[in-house]
């Protein structure tokens, strides 16, 4: 298993419209970035993603599992970019900021904070350890 972490705009799409999405999920469609794309190319079915609010927030909120791998994004008109279904998994007790992250030294090393406008990021497991740490998940 891998783990990435996915943004969003919640004025757009939030952690609350993800779990009112229930058990079908959603397809997480939209991302014009090759980096982007890429990561989302990567991903395999039982990966678990990071939520992440971004613009509004600037925090990890929830958690959400790819249940559905790549295949082209329905909003591309030239069929060049993909998307994958993804279904909530839960949400986080404690909000991780990108303003806590940067505290950790291990973790300035994520594209989180080194390519602050990508969309769609792997994230390495110590890593994905510390920031569930720092979130006190209430699982």
């Amino acid at each position: 298993m891998k783990y990435w972490l996915l943004k969003s705009e919640p004025d757009v799409w939030s952690i609350d419209q993800q779990i009112k999405a229930g058990a079908k999920g959603v397809i997480w469609d939209g991302v014009r970035n090759y980096q982007a794309a890429k990561n989302l190319r990567n991903m395999k079915t039982g990966d678990l993603c990071f939520f992440y609010h971004s613009n509004i927030g600037k925090e990890i909120v929830g958690i959400v599992k790819v249940i559905k791998e790549a295949f082209i994004d329905p909003t591309d008109k030239k069929k060049k970019f993909v998307a994958v279904r993804v279904k909530f998994k839960r949400k986080l007790k404690k909000p991780v900021s990108l303003e806590n992250i940067k505290k950790i030294e291990h973790l300035n090393q994520l594209p989180l904070v080194k390519q602050s406008r990508l969309s769609v990021m792997p994230i390495d497991s110590k890593s994905w350890k510390i920031l569930n740490n720092m979130s006190n998940i209430n699982k």
